[in-house]
């Protein structure tokens, strides 16, 4: 059985930080311990590599000028000449991702880390008019590294926008400098009262971040107001308050809610609205194949519909 070759993916828009951030993992963190290997570089940024200190490193720079050379054949001509034990890959962020999601790949070429560098002043620019291949990218990336950010950077609006399209993705913010901001980010709402009131506006933000850090919510005490789901399909005993959340579009829109137990759940009608006040539990849950954040109601009273029924992650 041959030996798996590691691929690190690095994807992004042309001038996003992709190049720079292959050389700082190359020469600043002494990446690859002098493995041969290969840094296939699919666009040309203003940052350029320098082969002979990639030669240093005992890694060959090999190009692919257009997305129909980006094929099988030709990596597995490209693995059989150079013979990697590393590769990485600058990938162009025109090109669409399952070209390598879809395992067009030599059978040896595992990704184990896929990057995805994404510059935070054009970040709002590039959803709004290339949503899908912004989308496209960010969806396949293990780590989403949010470059030229400074003190008024709203750190909390990327973070949202990048966990509605991936949740499992880390986000980094890096300062202009180069260094990593990593100050907490600031919640809309009071985490410490006695009872957590969450406006409209607050909604989102905090089923995200619940979702993400469940065991700092544990035996909180929440009060929001609810879209009930509750249709006759649903196992008795439970229902789910939550509401519907758009990111950027109307294409965008979906309910969002949490798992309630409660024993009176046939006196919900499906779809009505409530003022909800419940604690936060952790517990395991199918639904999240482990632990995960459980509602117990304290107060239900029927409510009116809002002006504006959806929520925003903005």
């Amino acid at each position: 059985m041959a030996q798996e070759i590691p691929v690190y993916l690095f994807t992004g828009f042309m001038d996003s930080g992709k190049t720079s951030l292959i050389k700082e993992t190359l020469f600043e963190n002494d990446f690859g311990e002098g493995a041969p290997g290969i840094v296939l570089m699919c666009e040309d940024g203003e940052v350029e590599f320098d082969e002979a200190e990639l030669a240093k490193k005992n890694l060959k720079l090999v190009e692919i000028e257009s997305e129909a050379d980006f094929n099988l054949d030709k990596l597995k001509e490209i693995n059989e000449q150079y013979k990697p034990e590393i590769v990485f890959i600058e990938y162009n962020g025109t090109w669409p991702i399952d070209k390598i999601v879809d395992n067009e790949l030599p059978e040896d070429w595992v990704i184990v880390q896929s990057l995805a560098t994404i510059d935070s002043t054009t970040f709002d620019m590039y959803l709004n008019n290339m949503r899908a291949m912004m989308q496209d990218q960010v969806f396949a990336a293990d780590v989403v590294i949010f470059n030229r950010t400074d003190d008024d950077t709203d750190r909390g609006h990327l973070r949202r926008m990048i966990k509605n399209i991936n949740r499992k993705t880390q986000v980094v913010y890096e300062r202009k400098d180069g260094t990593i901001d990593e100050r907490p980010e600031e919640l809309p709402f009071d985490l410490d009262a006695d009872v957590i009131d969450l406006s409209d506006a607050d909604y989102a933000i905090w089923y995200m971040d619940c979702m993400e850090n469940y065991k700092k919510y544990d035996r909180k005490k929440i009060r929001f107001r609810a879209l009930v789901y509750n249709p006759e399909s649903l196992k008795k005993g439970f229902f789910v308050p939550g509401r519907f959340v758009m990111t950027c579009c109307i294409e965008d829109v979906q309910f969002l809610g949490f798992k309630c137990k409660y024993d009176k759940e046939e006196e919900l009608e499906h779809r009505s609205w409530i003022d909800f006040t419940g604690e936060i539990r952790v517990e395991f849950a199918r639904e999240y194949k482990g632990k995960g954040p459980v509602l117990y109601p304290i107060d239900i009273k029927p409510a009116e519909k809002p002006e504006d029924e959806l929520v925003y992650f903005s």
